[in-house]
């Protein structure tokens, strides 16, 4: 077996937009998640064999064919061996395979696998990657074509089947339109309300506070009015992620040398799922996380009732219902009813992304995966602070999705 027992991750912000984070490295930022990894796992950087890099969009964010190679220095692994890979907003899922297959197969004891992206900064080409610029909307759109093979594919919010997963969500769920438009803005809502509880996202207003300053006595006018527009036939703004930068990281080792380490509980990892589709399927979201969730709970044995808590990579926020459904969290056709009845708030009974979630705690596109370990890995501790959920859970299900077609399932559980 192969167990989590360190984590670490920055705040996520805008790091442009504050005196004291512009000007950041990927260095820097990857080092701290790093650093913060192994303090939290009791070792050293001499005790770690291999590290894995992961990031999104490396020539966006570091300007660096080989961006793994640039970072070692600052967090003391200078001459260890590593790699780098990237796949898209499922890269801090597939971080956790990566590492956890090497622990696995016997080659390592122990490693280090982390994620960083500069979301809202990039790198300017032919200088330092310290002198970044705020992205544009019109350069994020163009950074999505390379998401998908163009000549046969759509493209962004066909591709990825945003509205396409809404729509089949709706009719499977037999919902009006109004009642599919409040349960994703709940789910935002909710998402806020996190948030807000949580010292490292990104957001720290709630939407009540936004629509109270705005002259609104109901959120849901509030959430359902210009003042958040759609942007599509389904999406709404506070439905879409709120990019930014960040990075996180997780120490791994074989069970059985956990204690050597650390006198936190190892945090096993007891399976993982992957589906990856063709983005030209309308609903390749849909039929992913049905096939991985399948392959997960053949592989660990688990039952769909043993899960105390969901995370849910909702770069595009209703991942949230087909996942929590299709995951067994939550039953058939009943997602949209729990979200609307606060169940699935971090201080409910089925609580999903009590961090906040991407459209509220940022969206670090490869970190963010790992900041859900992370914050998973508090939860189980009892040591999340303020979004604590209730009952400390025990056994927790990640589902990752990203670049339109990794979809990365993985279950993981408290050492008894």
């Amino acid at each position: 077996m192969v167990s989590i027992i360190g984590v670490g991750c920055t705040p996520f912000a805008e790091t442009l937009k504050n005196p004291e984070t512009e000007g950041l490295t990927e260095g820097e930022l990857f080092g701290y998640a790093a650093l913060k990894a192994m303090e939290d796992a009791g070792v050293s950087p001499k005790d770690v064999e291999f590290y894995f890099h992961g990031c999104a969009s490396p020539m966006g964010s570091s300007n660096y064919m080989t961006p793994n190679m640039q970072v070692a220095e600052w967090f003391g692994m200078r001459g260890k061996a590593s790699a780098h890979h990237s796949e898209a907003s499922c890269t801090g899922y597939l971080a956790l395979d990566l590492a956890m297959q090497s622990v696995a197969s016997g080659k390592y004891d122990i490693v280090l696998t982390g994620g960083i992206d500069f979301g809202d900064a990039l790198a300017k080409q032919g200088i330092p990657s310290c002198f970044r610029h705020s992205v544009s909307f019109e350069e994020f759109q163009r950074s999505t074509e390379w998401l998908i093979d163009n000549a046969y594919t759509r493209h962004l919010m066909g591709n990825c089947g945003h509205d396409n997963t809404g729509r089949w969500y709706q009719n499977y769920a037999g919902l009006t339109t109004d009642e599919l438009d409040k349960a994703l803005c709940m789910c935002a809502i909710v998402n806020r309300e996190n948030a807000a509880l949580n010292p490292l996202s990104i957001d720290h207003v709630t939407y009540q506070e936004e629509a109270k300053a705005a002259g609104y006595d109901d959120v849901m006018e509030y959430m359902q009015s210009d003042n958040n527009p759609k942007l599509s036939e389904i999406q709404r703004i506070s439905g879409l992620e709120h990019k930014c930068d960040g990075a996180a990281a997780l120490i791994l080792c074989a069970t059985d040398l956990a204690e050597k380490f650390t006198k936190n509980k190892p945090i096993e990892i007891l399976g993982v799922g992957n589906s990856t589709l063709e983005s030209s399927n309308p609903v390749l979201e849909v039929q992913a996380t049905q096939e991985a969730a399948r392959q997960v709970y053949n592989v660990s044995g688990v039952k769909p009732e043993e899960i105390d808590l969901l995370y849910v990579n909702d770069f595009v926020i209703s991942s949230q219902l087909i996942s929590a459904e299709m995951s067994g969290y939550i039953p058939d056709k009943q997602a949209w009813k729990y979200i609307m009845d606060g169940r699935t708030r971090y201080d409910g009974d089925r609580p999903i992304n009590p961090n906040g979630g991407r459209t509220a705690f940022g969206h670090a596109h490869a970190a963010s995966g790992l900041a859900d370990f992370y914050d998973a890995a508090l939860q189980m501790r009892g040591k999340a602070g303020a979004h604590q959920i209730n009952k400390i859970p025990k056994t927790a299900f990640l589902r990752g999705y990203g670049g339109g077609q990794n979809l990365c399932n993985v279950i993981i559980r408290t050492k008894d």
